[in-house]
């Protein structure tokens, strides 16, 4: 059978240990009878292993609820509304997404054996007899009660504080032994506050923002081998805990509740098209995992670069951020908050291309797209004359200039159109050939790349019909993103810096250092002038001392205060020697079973995520030195900020700076190349990525951060 245990989800926010039952707590012999509390638990099979997760606080009430109102086919969502428990049936529904449903248990009596970690809750018909046999037991004052489990296991209660669980006994009959002699028994607690089980209070009902993540390449989204579901669980355990720490006095006056992010799945959809039927008849036998892990993942990049395939993920992601959104409104009839997108990898390009494509205002759009046809007519011509003098047949200008020829006419000709025109052999070839290299790069620019100030601003995509959404974004979040380079392979050299996102003014780029898949914007926008992208803020207020040094470290920020003390060296060492000393004690137990689990060790803090913001004095100080590189003793501030001269981005961000670059943590300078994979997945449970996320959206509703994060704009 599967092993079981009860653990806690990352996905459950603020769990806190059930309180230990004070000595004397369970009632002595001939005292009075109190009933048992029940909490409600759902069952996690995960590797066919049995978790028991507790609900939170304020689910485990309503369901209780629920229980006693005794209706019928009731209903109640649990998990911030992304789950519906089903009452009658016992069984436990994710909402927006495909899950295997889980059972679910109202428990009032637990038992652990020798090799469980946890206690595990016995079936609610088995611990109503339990409650019965305890209840005479308390009632009469007769204890050593024996009751028979379905499984003909033995449960003696000998008092109310030693209640003994004994292993099948038939096979022993034949040996004369007693329940006693069959090994160790097994611990039984009613009541979960006996079972120290960590309970989660629970997720703030208000939702302030909505927010959908598309996944990158493949179905695994970390390097544990998680799906996007269980990676955005992550995210919005961090997002939880960020709220907690910096955004208290906004919970306590009761202005934010919380936000809201819910995973977009495309790479189901697309597989299950038979392109993995196709792939399989002609992947050679060979090192058979490894071919079918590039044909699981690595090829989804030349999935999206195909116009068939593009069209099968665009029509995906679009389609199904739409339903989610519809149906987040259905279950949130209030909801009155904005909804911002974000993207990793692969699916930040997606989630581009499809921004370039939205129209703003339909109407507005024709409008500008009709006076474009007859005031751009001298400006299409102009563009025809220097095609011309590229292929050195600038004699012909006039011919194409009496024709009313512009660019788009051009590239439709054909070899009859220009014999038609008069044109001899070479120049009709050598147009000829210019018009099919154009023609081969299956590229085409949209009218959403019209800029009002000027013609065009040459951003191609895969040739495709981009769906439009049914909102429009308030902010566009890349992590890891190789949207530099896709457009670079695509022949952009510069974005105009009045090109804006149709219908989402915020687009924040962020990367790790050692990401291998991550490209910079900036530099397409303002491509004469070298600066380094913004130093991500630490989310505690420190600054990695080995950061700062040396050619390539980011620069000052503007605005930040120069003059504060050196680093102490005492948070980083501390935050190195925990993760060696992690991975030390992982490989020591399993060298091959925990080398997943050591990766894991690299990302996490050495210290709680949520903790409370320090003291005046020490945040200031530390506010200082969070993004500084050390700074010669004869500098003073105001010469660090004529140095870092606020730099013009172009609207992308609506003026503000666009890439953003996390602090890598002390182990992982030792070897960037050792640390680039985990770099590209680390973004799931990076405190400093979802903080800047948060303070980003409120930002938009007026509310900023208790402190503000040293280096913020």
């Amino acid at each position: 059978s599967p092993r079981r245990d009860i653990m806690s989800t990352p996905e459950q926010h603020r769990a806190q240990p059930a309180p230990a039952p004070a000595e004397g707590a369970e009632p002595d012999p001939g005292s009075r009878y109190e009933a048992v509390v029940p909490h409600w638990f759902y069952c996690k099979v995960t590797d066919s292993r049995e978790r028991w997760v507790p609900f939170s606080s304020q689910d485990s009430e309503r369901l209780e609820e629920a229980q006693s109102s005794g209706k019928e086919e009731v209903v109640v969502p649990t998990s911030g509304g992304r789950y519906d428990v089903h009452l009658q049936k016992r069984q436990r529904v994710a909402v927006y997404w495909e899950e295997e449903v889980s059972e679910v248990r109202r428990c009032t009596w637990f038992y652990k054996g020798d090799k469980d970690n946890k206690y595990i809750p016995y079936s609610e018909a088995f611990s109503e007899e339990l409650e019965e046999a305890y209840r005479l037991a308390v009632t009469l004052d007769e204890w050593k009660k024996k009751l028979e489990s379905p499984s003909r296991e033995i449960i003696i209660l000998h008092n109310p504080k030693l209640m003994v669980h004994y292993h099948p006994v038939a096979t022993s009959d034949d040996w004369g032994s007693t329940p006693t002699e069959q090994g160790r028994p097994r611990t039984v607690k009613r009541g979960v506050e006996n079972i120290a089980a960590e309970i989660p209070n629970g997720e703030p009902l208000q939702i302030d923002h909505l927010v959908f993540v598309v996944h990158g390449i493949g179905p695994a989204c970390d390097i544990r081998f998680r799906s996007i579901v269980q990676c955005v669980n992550d995210f919005r355990s961090v997002s939880l805990s960020m709220l907690q720490a910096h955004f208290r006095k906004a919970q306590e006056q009761q202005q934010i509740g919380r936000v809201e992010f819910l995973p977009v799945n495309w790479h189901s959809s697309l597989h299950s098209t038979g392109v993995d039927v196709d792939l399989e008849r002609i992947t050679l036998p060979s090192i058979n995992r490894l071919r079918h892990f590039i044909n699981d993942t690595i090829l989804d990049v030349f999935f999206y670069n195909s116009s068939t395939y593009c069209q099968t993920i665009v029509d995906t992601v679009a389609s199904e951020m739409n339903r989610l959104y519809q149906l987040f409104l259905q279950r949130n009839p209030l909801f009155k908050g904005g909804v911002s997108i974000a993207g990793h990898s692969l699916g930040s390009l997606i989630l581009f291309d499809l921004l370039t494509n939205q129209k703003a205002a339909p109407e507005e759009d024709e409008h500008s797209q009709e006076g474009s046809r007859t005031t751009s007519s001298h400006g299409g011509i102009k563009e025809v004359k220097e095609i011309l003098e590229k292929l050195e047949l600038s004699e012909y200008c006039d011919v194409f200039e009496k024709e009313r020829m512009d660019r788009q006419a051009l590239l439709l000709c054909t070899e009859e159109n220009l014999k038609e025109m008069g044109l001899p052999l070479g120049p009709r070839m050598k147009i000829l050939h210019y018009i099919s290299l154009k023609r081969e790069m299956q590229v085409c620019v949209l009218p959403g790349f019209v800029s009002r100030n000027k013609p065009k601003s040459p951003l191609p995509q895969v040739s495709a019909n981009y769906p439009q959404l049914d909102y429009k974004p308030s902010i566009f979040f890349a992590f890891g993103s190789p949207i530099g380079m896709f457009l670079t392979v695509r022949g952009v050299k510069r974005i105009d810096p009045n090109y804006s996102l149709p219908t989402c003014k915020g687009f924040f780029n962020i990367f790790h250092p050692f990401d291998p898949v991550a490209y910079r914007i900036e530099p397409m926008i303002v491509p004469d002038l070298e600066f380094e992208p913004m130093l991500l803020p630490h989310h505690k207020g420190r600054k990695r001392m080995h950061l700062g040094k040396g050619k390539g470290s980011p620069s000052p920020l503007p605005g930040v205060a120069a003059a504060a003390p050196s680093p102490t060296p005492t948070s980083c060492l501390s935050e190195l020697k925990e993760g060696l000393t992690r991975m030390s004690v992982d490989l020591k137990n399993n060298l091959l079973g925990s080398l997943r689990v050591a990766w894991q060790s690299f990302t996490r803090a050495p210290l709680p995520a949520v903790e409370a913001p320090a003291a005046n004095g020490d945040t200031e100080a530390e506010a200082g030195v969070e993004k500084q590189p050390e700074i010669k003793p004869e500098e003073t501030p105001a010469a660090v900020k004529e140095e870092t001269p606020l730099i013009n981005v172009g609207r992308l961000n609506g003026g503000n700076r666009i890439d953003y670059v996390l602090q890598e943590k002390p182990i992982e300078s030792f070897n960037e190349y050792l640390f680039a994979l985990q770099g590209h997945l680390c973004y799931w449970e990076s405190e400093d990525t979802v903080l800047l996320v948060l303070k980003e959206i409120y930002q938009t509703q007026g509310i900023a951060l208790d402190q503000p994060l040293p280096g913020s704009q």
